[in-house]
């Protein structure tokens, strides 16, 4: 039955087809040998890794300059924030729905754009803060500090988070991916500093 159709079909059709097919299937195994040889290395646990990485690092920034507690992707009434406050009830969020969802439940919660620099946070906060300068670098003058925000880790990471840390972002801002030279430079600065600052 096969051969009557193909029979039906001109040759050259039967040959792109074949053809085609045997192209996809090269292609298939090109990716999955180069997945299996280059494996994309692991995500540390508990740190994300998308594009809210550097407002999380400028707001983490933000809050340990003026001095405020907080804790990192906590639960609150049923929502993971990016950043609470325990001591003043105030959640953080990038997430519309969870920021409509804690003002119901009686949290004061502060919705921050992506767009939005660190240092406008404290304009939206309920409360007094000081005025702080944190400097042309996410971390202000402490550049351990600033190391470590940079590759979006808290400053008590171990060794290996910096590496996996390190690796997932010079993919990104290597100069060979579209990254620029003065990116992979400091990508690299702040990798020294981390590394030599790592917790053991």
């Amino acid at each position: 039955m096969h051969q009557e159709w193909l029979s039906v079909l001109p040759p050259w059709l039967v040959l792109g087809l074949v053809g085609g097919g045997l192209a996809s299937i090269f292609v298939a195994g090109v990716f999955l040998l180069g997945g299996r040889l280059f494996p994309d290395e692991p995500t540390p646990s508990g740190h994300r890794v998308d594009g809210s990485a550097r407002r999380r690092a400028e707001i983490r920034s933000y809050l340990r300059d003026i001095s405020e507690p907080f804790a990192e992707d906590q639960e609150v009434h049923g929502r993971t924030v990016e950043f609470y406050l325990p001591g003043r009830d105030v959640a953080l969020t990038f997430d519309a729905k969870a920021y409509f969802e804690l003002e119901r439940a009686g949290t004061y919660t502060v919705l921050c754009e992506y767009e939005m620099p660190g240092h406008a946070l404290g304009r939206r906060l309920p409360f007094d803060v000081p005025e702080v300068d944190t400097g042309p670098e996410l971390g202000g003058n402490d550049p351990v500090a600033s190391a470590f925000d940079r590759l979006d880790l808290s400053r008590d990471a171990t060794a290996e988070e910096v590496r996996n840390a390190y690796r997932d972002r010079v993919k990104r801002v290597h100069p060979d991916n579209g990254g620029s030279q003065a990116e992979f430079k400091q990508l690299q600065e702040a990798y020294a500093t981390a590394r030599e600052h790592a917790a053991d």
